[in-house]
């Protein structure tokens, strides 16, 4: 029915592109705030020194946000030319946070793009940095409607089924907007950016400490980066449990893969370390982990809010636990299917002229809209995503962030002294971090999309029938095309960056 290769192929070039674009994108949404915190200290000072490092910081702010912004639109050229079934199907809701985003947020970022850049000698000092207030602003109301359409394929709410069309309309709004799960994914995905912001500033200021370089303005550009980093990281860890939370209950599968959690348990306990056993399968008897340390009780604690209740595993959503509640996959398949059949039964009788029939097979069609898209599957182990990439991905990800408050705070507490200049140690750390922090943030949008697999709409629309009915050649074709683009664009980046780096703010 499907051509699973090529849908493999769409796949791997989405993510290619959407992996790439994040290399860019966490790096402006933090370096937006730290230029407009900068620019704050200078207009209320007054001291040269501090617009000095405004300019320089917003300057590879400026290289960032322009190859950003070009990996971001072959993102949504993607869902015409691969997914058009998907845009088809969702597009009156999908397409409304994203045109919101292009005219409101990103031409906020555009009007007062140029302003902040070229506007230092040509307007006052409080418009300037008003401009630059709300080019931060942008950005991140960029972030926060791409993550609402994000949310929505995470938990879809406030919509309704068209028969007639075969399409999901958009009932509510406001539903879609403050979704929890869409606010989670903002907050959290915002708060790790800034992380990721901090590190970059403390990565090259550190790096110039290292070489005794502009050390006043690396001094000075740390203590404010390292502050918004630890608040920032303080934030992360709240919005990390509240995402967390919330796919407890809208995205239990999710859960259980990055816990590796195979069998439910009453008052169940995080995994803090572990290797999992790569022969494990959905239902057979071996032992999930090769070696695992644990902290009891504390994963119904956090996913649930409750000491000692229960949280369903792999076994349980595959294959239903009637004692709490839980219908199997193969159960909701065959209720799919039988929606499957009674649209179609409508779709025939509607176009015969047939009334009564089609107002049969709607009603049947509706007892079991809710399993539709479980029609598509080819067995109930689909169901289960990759859980080595998906637990892995989350444990560096909380590894790195924990690791990351003590880094901050040290940073702090050594520019507090004025003696971060002799601790060359933290200082080749602070350059490795920003690293670290590009990785976790990697590894959180890993978590967030492997870890929803085999569904482009949670539970309504798996990827198999998202796709556009073209040729696998073709997307193999732009998927290496795009590979090569992308990795001109990030060398250019890199070989940008380091130019005006080793240049420093003097050359400004």
């Amino acid at each position: 029915m499907f051509d699973l290769q090529m849908v493999d192929w769409a796949r791997a070039q989405f993510a290619l592109t959407a992996m790439y674009h994040w290399l860019f994108v966490p790096l402006t949404l933090g370096l937006s705030f730290l230029c407009a915190f900068y620019e704050t200290i200078y207009v209320r000072t007054g001291r040269e020194e501090w617009k000095n490092l405004t300019k320089f910081w917003m300057t590879l702010f400026g290289i960032n946000f322009a190859i950003g912004v070009a990996t971001g639109i072959i993102l949504e050229f993607e869902f015409g030319t691969n997914w058009s079934n998907y845009s088809w199907m969702v597009g009156d809701i999908f397409g409304a946070p994203l045109a919101i985003e292009g005219i409101v947020a990103f031409f906020l970022e555009a009007t007062f793009f140029a302003v902040m850049f070229f506007g230092w000698d040509r307007v006052s000092k409080g418009f300037h940095l008003f401009s630059t207030w709300m080019v931060a602003v942008g950005s991140n109301l960029s972030a926060l409607w791409i993550l609402v359409a994000n949310g929505w394929m995470q938990h879809p709410v406030g919509m309704a089924f068209n028969p007639d069309t075969v399409r999901f309309e958009m009932e509510n709004f406001w539903a879609v907007l403050f979704s929890p799960v869409a606010m989670a994914k903002f907050t959290h995905t915002t708060s790790s950016s800034f992380i990721v912001g901090s590190f970059f500033v403390i990565a090259v200021s550190s790096w110039y400490l290292i070489k005794g370089r502009h050390v006043e303005m690396a001094k000075k550009s740390i203590i404010v980066a390292s502050i918004f980093g630890l608040l920032s990281a303080t934030y992360a860890a709240w919005t990390g449990d509240e995402s967390a939370y919330s796919n407890a209950s809208t995205q239990p599968m999710k859960l259980a893969a990055y816990e590796g959690l195979y069998d439910g348990e009453k008052n169940a306990a995080i995994v803090a370390l572990g290797v999992l056993n790569p022969a494990k399968r959905p239902g057979d008897q071996q032992a999930p982990f090769l070696f695992e340390l644990k902290i009891p009780g504390l994963l119904s604690l956090l996913a649930n809010r409750e000491s000692g209740s229960f949280v369903p595993g792999i076994n349980d959503l595959v294959y239903g636990n009637e004692q709490e509640g839980i219908v199997s996959v193969a159960a909701r398949m065959e209720q799919g299917k039988v929606a499957i059949s009674d649209l179609a039964a409508y779709k025939t009788a509607k176009k015969a002229g047939d009334a009564a029939a089609a107002e049969v097979a709607l009603a049947r069609f509706n007892t079991n809209m809710d399993s539709l898209g479980y029609g598509y599957l080819e067995s109930p182990e689909q169901t289960v995503p990759s859980v080595a990439t998906t637990f892995y991905a989350f444990h560096i990800m909380v590894f790195f962030g924990t690791f990351f408050l003590l880094v901050f705070l040290l940073f702090l507490v050594f520019s507090v002294k004025d003696t971060l200049a002799g601790k060359r140690g933290l200082l080749l750390l602070g350059v490795a971090s920003f690293f670290l922090a590009m990785i976790a943030s990697q590894s959180g949008w890993v978590v967030a999309e492997v870890g929803r697999q085999p569904w482009a709409i949670q539970g309504l629309l798996p990827v198999n029938v998202a796709t556009t009915d073209i040729a696998t050649g073709s997307v193999q074709t732009t998927f290496f095309m795009f590979l090569a683009v992308f990795t001109l664009l990030l060398a250019a980046e890199i070989k940008i960056m380091l130019k005006q780096i080793s240049i420093g703010p003097e050359g400004l």
